[in-house]
């Protein structure tokens, strides 16, 4: 199979979906002739032309406010949001109306839409360009949150994102995009809510996401513990039942993410390990994530701020060392 990078897969998913279905389009800012932030859409306004490539003025509230009205009306439009910092800038229009139309509604209207973003640190971007901010979405009802690790599962599930009637936030880290894997040519789609085991352990388990699913592995090899580690995929819908077979397998359980730690995925993930899985937790649940402040922009404090390798490493050796 061929080798590409999780951005060209990201842009082989929207070429795909823009070719099969008329009714799919692009809004944001600076995503026509420059390309996106990131380089994503470059060379899609020469393809798709302008009134599917749409380029918006900068405001985040009137892009998700008006592709809701577009998506109800039968279209499917996916927004980029530049950064995930910016989110906040959109959260009445999606907190307050567009998740809620479905339910309201009694189901009589689909709100097809995704919203892809770009999140994370290690760009020195500072404060307002780096945060990691799935916690604030996970506890909004209604909303799909799909943060893959790597280009394969960029792929399928951005495809099956597009083709949800539901609406979808789709979270890119910035430090997986000249990431390489293995892709498929042909068409293939993952189902949005079903997290993947990528390694065998007994040990203890390593729930994860996104780029540190790549630590995690690296951290496991330094180790001497047999260690099987959970790639989360999905937010939301949470794979709970893949969590509590690997938990109640090893009775170890480490967290790791880019967010902060106080309130993050980490301690919803923890209180439903305990609720499910308790009598078989034979080791307190460890977190690793990013201290409590804002990312500083100096590369030094920003790693300093940011979760590593070592931290994983050292929650690993706890274990060990009981």
């Amino acid at each position: 199979m061929r080798e590409i990078t999780y951005i060209e897969a990201i842009r082989e998913a929207l070429t795909e979906e823009l070719e099969r279905d008329s009714k799919v389009f692009m809004l944001g800012e600076d995503i026509g002739t420059y390309g996106g932030a990131f380089g994503v859409s470059k060379g899609f306004v020469q393809k798709f032309g302008l009134d599917r490539i749409r380029n918006t003025p900068m405001s985040e509230a009137a892009l998700v406010g008006v592709s809701a009205g577009c998506a109800i009306g039968g279209m499917r439009p996916i927004v980029e949001i530049m950064f995930m910092d910016f989110l906040t800038l959109c959260m009445d229009q999606l907190l307050n109306h567009a998740v809620k139309y479905h339910h309201v509604s009694n189901g009589q209207l689909k709100v097809p839409l995704v919203i892809r973003t770009a999140a994370g640190g290690g760009r020195g971007y500072g404060a307002t360009h780096s945060q990691s901010l799935e916690p604030l979405l996970i506890s909004i009802p209604g909303l799909k949150i799909v943060y893959p690790s790597t280009p394969y599962d960029a792929k399928g599930l951005l495809k099956a994102s597009i083709r949800d009637n539901n609406i979808v936030i789709f979270i890119e880290n910035k430090l997986l995009y000249a990431t390489r894997g293995i892709v498929p040519e042909e068409e293939y789609l993952l189902p949005i809510g079903k997290a993947k085991v990528i390694q065998l352990g007994d040990d203890v388990t390593i729930i994860t996401y996104s780029r540190y699913l790549q630590e995690s592995i690296a951290a496991a090899k330094e180790s001497n513990l047999s260690v099987e580690i959970v790639d989360l995929r999905s937010l939301a819908p949470l794979d709970m039942e893949t969590i509590s077979t690997s938990v109640k397998k090893t009775g170890k359980v480490i967290i790791i993410e880019e967010g902060c730690l106080t309130g993050g995925i980490g301690a919803e993930i923890a209180s439903k390990v305990m609720e499910n899985c308790f009598d078989y937790l034979d080791f307190p649940i460890q977190r690793v994530a990013a201290k409590d402040i804002p990312i500083p922009c100096s590369p030094t404090l920003e790693k300093a701020t940011l979760p590593s390798k070592q931290d994983i490493v050292e929650a690993l050796s706890k274990i060990k060392n009981r």
